[in-house]
């Protein structure tokens, strides 16, 4: 089948993954007036970029424990034009993939079916398109700030220490424990696991980190949303990568792995 471009390619944004976090993506793009073509999970990449060769931006919006599969069948023609989104997200995530320069999204706001979004802190960006991305949110209500390709990796360990640490931590928790409740009664068994996941992170990144300030952020983001349930479903997936990627970086994690020996 023949198929016609899609309007003028620089008012187009592809969207990879129409679930939740994308389709409130693609409602801020489509408010600030580009077209939107959807790719879900029963349509080739390969055949939408014939009508759409050159799009202002690709947002990748899978999950990222499918991510690796989904950049690898990115067209080449796309490859330049990526905004990313997930969790767990660190520069060697898209230098495997011999993506240079992204555009990438540390999402500091929640969306599930049913409810509106709920902003904890605003929203880092940093790329090529980040300046798009940026005003896409604003105009749908959800703060976002522009920052350089620096900055944005200490905003992303902020964000991997949030999420590893009260996934992880969570473990050990009643079902319903808050990420308040961690901080506030359970301080010691979430700093345990804070010495860990940036130990992992330092590793994964090539240097020091300025733990201090991680903290700083993580307890804002905490502070931001103190009702958030701690651990998610995906918590003992995110687990078994961490222990994973500390095994091969030879990284000890003692702590990460107790847990995982209580959870049997």
């Amino acid at each position: 089948m023949q198929l016609e471009p899609f309007a003028q390619e620089t008012e187009t944004v592809v969207v990879v993954g129409i679930g939740e976090l994308g389709a409130v993506f693609a409602r801020g793009f489509l408010k600030t007036g580009f077209t939107v073509v959807p790719v879900n999970r029963n349509t080739a990449m390969s055949q939408v970029a014939r009508g759409a060769p050159e799009p202002a931006l690709v947002l990748i919006a899978v999950g990222e424990a499918v991510l690796p599969s989904v950049l690898t069948e990115v067209p080449e023609i796309w490859r330049d034009r990526l905004l990313l989104i997930q969790n767990e997200l660190l520069p060697p995530s898209w230098a495997s993939y011999d993506l240079v320069d992204p555009t990438v999204a540390s999402v500091w706001f929640e969306k599930k079916a049913g409810q509106d979004s709920k902003v904890i802190i605003p929203t880092p960006v940093t790329g090529p398109a980040s300046t798009i991305v940026v005003e896409a949110l604003a105009s749908i209500g959800i703060p976002a700030r522009e920052v350089d390709s620096e900055a944005m990796v200490t905003e992303l360990v902020a964000k991997n220490l949030y999420i590893l640490t009260s996934n992880i931590a969570g473990l050990d928790l009643p079902v319903g424990t808050t990420v308040g409740d961690l901080w506030s009664h359970h301080r010691e068994h979430a700093e345990s696991v804070v010495d860990d996941v940036l130990s992992l992170q330092e590793a994964l990144v090539g240097h020091q980190l300025d733990r201090p300030e991680l903290v700083g952020s993580m307890e804002a983001a905490f502070a931001g949303d103190p009702d958030h349930k701690a651990m998610g479903r995906s918590a003992p997936a995110r687990l078994e990568r961490a222990l994973l990627q500390a095994s091969e970086l030879g990284i000890d994690v003692p702590n990460l792995l107790a847990i995982s020996d209580r959870q049997g």
